[in-house]
Order: structure tokens, then C-alpha cells, then sequence
């Protein structure tokens, strides 16, 4: 799938947008961390992860600048765009590290926030100018608006072929029934009204959310049915896919009503977030909740390296020329992480990471030809797990120990969310192909754990959040830059 297609204004949108930040940038270079990731899998972790290690100097051996002594420190700073909402990074610290720790509310909308890095610049220069800074800009935004960026290349029609040929599969039956049967109630060709148009999108949104809920992760646009905001009950969200129509399409009839609100929705929610977000990143992370897709079997782990594939073909990828930066921006860098790696045993974790390049393998590919490096890793934001050994048979059989949420249930028997277990999770294949084949289901014992309920502090008085690779992660994604 082509990156999507943009107009000279937009262009020249992004192009002034560019050109304001290294305006307020000229004497403190600004880098762009693009946070990605679809629903559930951690971004707003990850995120208040990242910001705390940064501000507190924590563990983080694997990320050269602090290893090597160089990194001096970090503090948060006032965002220069005022439209856009502020990371909640403070309030959702408090939520991971209060009397009762609980996981923050994933992200709902977009924000953002700005870290100003301060370091000892190993070039032979830097002795001369004394510590350099640069401003980490981190971009939040929900996994569903990710869905919708391949939509700015499709057509009505050719959406909703897509759209009903996915209702259609035999594995969506059961949440997809209701909708399809009040769509052969409806004749796309009559004449145009709003309660119409009302119960089809209202029947195609609880399709998508009932999907999401039993195993479909990934390829459901439009995202903002999910996550509607302000939007809810627009015209703008008003809209389903509809059969082509046998005979030609009448302005007034209820087709063209629904192919007008799918392009509005495009023009208006769309092509906005793509213009003055996605295409002003430098660095983006892709956060995938791999082990949910092994859970739920082949069409969902297929289903998620189609979305990856769709998403990661619209980001602008490639190195920029310097002369040129003030005025373009492309992503130089992807790194692709596996998130909760705390929920299996770390001698499955380079499978973990080989599953992970086989999901990505064809944006992979894509991305480096077009000149951008890309990375895997397994990593957990915050570990909330830690690692023993049980006997069983005979065998000795590695272990994740922590504490399962409550309602969380397994074999039978039903958790409380203050009870501590040792769990075996399973053994992840050895040969990443065998997920797409139905032949070869993966059994793994896959719960959600609560967070850290003890946190160790630090010389400072600071909370020490545990992690896994996190800075290995930071040191891909900042470490040049703070070189």
C-alpha cells in the first residue's frame, strides 16, 4: 500500500509546521519521538516509563549516555504548541506508584509532551562549548487512529468492499451478523435519511467493538467509531460500508449520503491528524501486544501483521537531507518492540523477537529500501512480573511469578488480584510460520498482571521502576543524538 497522498496544502502545511519548530529550535536542536501502537499495548506505559527513568537517572546500564557518564539530566518543559493536550505523565506516576498501584488508563486522545535533555557531548568539540541539550518532543496518540491512515487511498467503494469482505469471513459470524442482516434490510439506492444512516453506523461500530473484544486486534478502521471524543453523533462518524449499487448512484439516495460522510471523515478527522502530527515525526517506536495476538489464534495473529503492514506503509520514511530538515521531516529510525516480554520467561524472549520480525518483515523491508533503519526487541515498560522455577513430572519448568488482575482466570480457577502465583506460560515455537497455520495452535497461559506492588527507591528518594530493556530501546532511538 502507497503512503498516503497528501495536496500542496498540505505540504505546505507540513512544511511551515517544520519550519516553526526549528524557528523555536534554533540554538536547542528538537527530535520527534513518535509513540505507536495499536490498542493495548502499552503506549501510555511505555511513555511514563521513558519520562520517569530520564528524570530520575534510573537503571538503565543499556543506554550508552548514562552508562558512559555523560547524561547530566533531564526536567519537563512547557510544550510550544498550546492546542495540543499534555501527557498525563504526572497523574499516571501517581496511579503505578501510589498506596495501591493500578495500570493508567490507556490513551484516549493525543498528546504530548517535551523533555529537555541535558549531556556531555563525546565530540571533540564539545569541550569547547561546554553540556549540550536537545528537546525529546514525545507524541502520544490512540492505536485506533492508526487504523485510518490507509483509508486516505481508498475510495468509498473500495473501502467498503474491504470492509464487507472482512464481515463476510467465517471467523467474524457472530459479531458481524447483526449488521450484515440490517444491511439486507436496507437498499443503498433509496432515497436519503438520517435514522438510516444512524442504525447502520451504530450497528457497524458495535461489530467493531464486539470484534476488538473477542480476538480481532487489528484491522478495523475507522478508529474513531472506537474512540470518538467530541466527535460522537457527527455526521463525520455517521456512516457504514454499503454494497456497490447495481445501477447508477443518484445524489439523493442514501449511498451517496454515506460515500459523502466516508470523505468528510477522511478530509476533516483524517488527513488533519496525518498532515500536523504523523508527518512531522523523526524516530517512531511500534509498540505490538504480540502475546494477545498468540492467544487468540492464526486469523489474529495474520490480521495483525496486515494492519502493521497497512499502518507502517504510511509513515514517511527515509533519511532527510540536512539543508532540507527545516522544511521536511522522515523517520529515520523504527524500532519494533514486542511489549510485555515480563509476561513469559526471558530464555523465550529472542523468540519473542523472531515472532516480532516475522509480523513486521514486509514493512521491514519496505522501510529499509526506502532508507530507514528498523530494529526489533522484546521490552517491558514496567516489569511486573519476576522470574523462579517449579517441579512438575519430573521436570523443572521456568516461571513468571506476579500477580494476576482481578478477574482474571485460568484453568478453572479465578483470581483475586491480591493473590501472587508462579506461572508456566508456555513455550513460544521455535519456527514464527507455524502462527499462521491453523494446524498449529499455540497454547499459552497468558494473564494480565497487576503492577509492582513494592517499588525499590534510589539514593535520591526516587521510585525505581523495574523494566525489561527499556534502555536498550532509548539508547536506538536517542543515543546518536546524544552522542
Amino acid at each position: 500500500m502507497p503512503q498516503p497522498p497528501t495536496t500542496i496544502a498540505d505540504e505546505l502545511g507540513i512544511a511551515l509546521s517544520n519550519l516553526a519548530d526549528s524557528a523555536t529550535g534554533a540554538f536547542t536542536p528538537t527530535l520527534r519521538l513518535g509513540v505507536t501502537g495499536l490498542s493495548r499495548a502499552g503506549k501510555t506505559i511505555f511513555i511514563t516509563a521513558l519520562v520517569h527513568n530520564l528524570l530520575t537517572g534510573g537503571r538503565m546500564p543499556g543506554f550508552a549516555p548514562m552508562a558512559d557518564g555523560r547524561f547530566i539530566g533531564a526536567r519537563l518543559a512547557e510544550y510550544p504548541d498550546a492546542t495540543i493536550p499534555r501527557f498525563a505523565y504526572e497523574q499516571h506516576l501517581e496511579a503505578l506508584t501510589g498506596k495501591h498501584p493500578v495500570w493508567p488508563e490507556g490513551t484516549r486522545r493525543i498528546s504530548q509532551l517535551r523533555l529537555v535533555l541535558k549531556f556531555q557531548s563525546r565530540r571533540w568539540y564539545a569541550g569547547l562549548r561546554g553540556p549540550s541539550t536537545l528537546n525529546l518532543d514525545i507524541v502520544d496518540y490512540p492505536g485506533e487512529w492508526l487504523l485510518d491512515l490507509p483509508l486516505l487511498g481508498l475510495s468509498f467503494a473500495q473501502w467498503s468492499v474491504e470492509a464487507l469482505d472482512r464481515a463476510r469471513r467465517p471467523g467474524s459470524g457472530k459479531e458481524a451478523r447483526p449488521f450484515l442482516e440490517l444491511l439486507t434490510a436496507i437498499d443503498p439506492g433509496k432515497d436519503a435519511n438520517d435514522p438510516d444512516a444512524e442504525r447502520l453506523a451504530a450497528a457497524f461500530t458495535d461489530y467493531l467493538r464486539r470484534s476488538r473484544e473477542h480476538g480481532a486486534l487489528s484491522t478495523l478502521p475507522p478508529g474513531r467509531f472506537l474512540l470518538p471524543g467530541d466527535l460522537e453523533g457527527s455526521p463525520a462518524l455517521t456512516f457504514a460500508p454499503l454494497p456497490a449499487p447495481t445501477q447508477a448512484v443518484r445524489g439523493s439516495s442514501l449511498y451517496a449520503m454515506l460515500e459523502k460522510r466516508y470523505e468528510a471523515y477522511k478530509a476533516q478527522v483524517v488527513r488533519p491528524f496525518f498532515r500536523d502530527h504523523f508527518a512531522r515525526l523523526d524516530r517512531q517506536i511500534v509498540l505490538v501486544d504480540t502475546l494477545r495476538a498468540l492467544n487468540a489464534g492464526p486469523a489474529a495473529v495474520a490480521d495483525l501483521e496486515t494492519a502493521l503492514t497497512s499502518v507502517l506503509a504510511c509513515f514517511r520514511q527515509g533519511e532527510t537531507n540536512p539543508l532540507l530538515r527545516p522544511f521536511t521531516r522522515r523517520i529515520d529510525r523504527i524500532l519494533f518492540a514486542a511489549t510485555k516480554a515480563d509476561h513469559v520467561h526471558h530464555t523465550s524472549h529472542d523468540r519473542l523477537e523472531a515472532i516480532l520480525n516475522r509480523l513486521v518483515n514486509n514493512a521491514g523491508k519496505r522501510a529499509r529500501f526506502a532508507g530507514t533503519q528498523t530494529r526489533s526487541i522484546a521490552l517491558a515498560g514496567i516489569r511486573a512480573t519476576h522470574e523462579g522455577t517449579i517441579s512438575e513430572g519430573g521436570q523443572t519448568l521456568n516461571t513468571i511469578i506476579g500477580t494476576p488482575l482481578a478477574g482474571e482466570s485460568l484453568g478453572g480457577t479465578a483470581y483475586d488480584g491480591k493473590t501472587e502465583i508462579a506461572l508456566f506460560p508456555g513455550d513460544l515455537p521455535e519456527r514464527p510460520d507455524a502462527l499462521f497455520e491453523d494446524g498449529n495452535p499455540v497454547e499459552l497461559n497468558f494473564l494480565r498482571f497487576a503492577p509492582p506492588q513494592k517499588l525499590d527507591r534510589n539514593a535520591s528518594g526516587d521510585v525505581v521502576l523495574p523494566h525489561i530493556r527499556l534502555d536498550r530501546a532509548l539508547d536506538y532511538l536517542l543515543g546518536d543524538w546524544l552522542a
